[in-house]
C-alpha cells in the first residue's frame, strides 16, 4: 500500500450523503483518493457477480454475507457501519398522510393514486407488507418501482406518485419533496450497511484503512446528519 493508492469504492447510494461529506476528509487525512461508483442492491450484486474488480463493497449486511458465503468477499472482513428505516415523501407542500399507525398508513396507501418505492431492500420488504396488510391488489395496480440505482425522491417531486417510500437517507435530503416521516414502528424495517473487502482487492489494506475511518467516532456526526444510524 502506497499513500497514493486509489481506492475503488461500489456503494448503496444510501450511504451517499454522508460518504461526499466524509471522503473529502479521509483522503485529506490520508493523501489516498476514492473512487466511488454509485449503484442499486441489484446492480450491485450483477456487478460483483459478472466480476467487476473493486477494493471496498459498501451494501446491506445481508448482500456482503452472501458475498461472504459465496467467496467473493473475504470472511472477517465485513463492517457494519450504519443502518437505516424506511421513510415516507409527499411533493413539497403537499398534504402529508396519517402514517401514526400502521392502520392510518393503510387508509393512506387506498387512498393514494399513486405509490412509488425501490428495487431494493425496502422496495422488498414494501411488497411483502402489501401481502400482510391485505392489499397487495390494490397498490399492484396504482404503484411504480423505480429501476436499480435510481432514486424515488424524483418522482415524488414531480408529482407522478402521491407517496414515496425509500430508506429514509435517500429521501431526506431530495430537492421538492417533504420528508413525512419514517414507517409505524410496528411495521418499520431496519437495514443494516455494511463493509466488505472482495476476494483479491487490489488495495485491501487502504481500504481496511478507510473502513476504519468510516467506523471511528468522527464520523458518526455526519452519519446522523445524512439521516443515518451509527453502528
Amino acid at each position: 500500500m502506497t499513500a497514493s493508492a486509489e481506492i475503488k469504492v461500489l456503494s448503496t447510494l444510501a450511504t451517499r450523503e454522508a460518504f461526499q461529506e466524509l471522503v473529502p476528509q479521509f483522503e485529506r487525512a490520508s493523501g489516498r483518493k476514492v473512487m466511488t461508483t454509485w449503484a442499486g442492491t441489484v446492480d450491485i450484486v450483477k456487478r460483483i457477480s459478472a466480476g467487476e474488480r473493486y477494493d471496498l463493497i459498501i451494501a446491506a449486511k445481508s448482500a456482503i454475507d452472501d458475498f461472504i458465503q459465496s467467496g467473493r468477499i473475504e470472511n472477517g472482513s465485513r463492517v457494519d457501519i450504519a443502518s437505516t428505516g424506511i421513510g415516507i415523501a409527499v411533493r413539497r407542500s403537499a398534504q402529508r398522510p396519517d402514517i401514526r399507525s400502521a392502520e392510518a398508513l393503510k387508509r393512506a396507501l387506498l387512498a393514494a393514486k399513486a405509490v412509488g418505492y425501490s428495487t431494493g431492500p425496502s422496495g422488498v420488504y414494501l411488497a411483502a407488507l402489501f401481502e400482510r396488510m391485505g392489499i397487495a391488489a390494490e397498490m399492484k395496480v396504482k404503484s411504480r418501482q423505480i429501476p436499480p440505482g435510481a432514486t424515488v425522491g424524483p418522482l415524488v417531486a414531480s408529482g407522478d406518485v402521491e407517496i414515496g417510500f425509500q430508506q429514509i437517507s435517500e429521501l431526506l435530503h431530495v430537492d421538492g419533496v417533504d420528508f413525512v416521516g419514517p414507517l409505524p414502528a410496528e411495521i418499520q424495517h431496519i437495514t443494516v450497511i455494511s463493509c466488505g473487502i472482495p476476494a483479491g482487492a487490489k488495495e485491501p489494506d487502504a481500504a481496511r484503512v478507510l473502513v476504519r475511518f468510516l467506523a471511528a467516532p468522527g464520523a458518526r456526526d455526519a452519519i446522523e446528519r445524512a439521516g443515518l444510524q451509527p453502528a
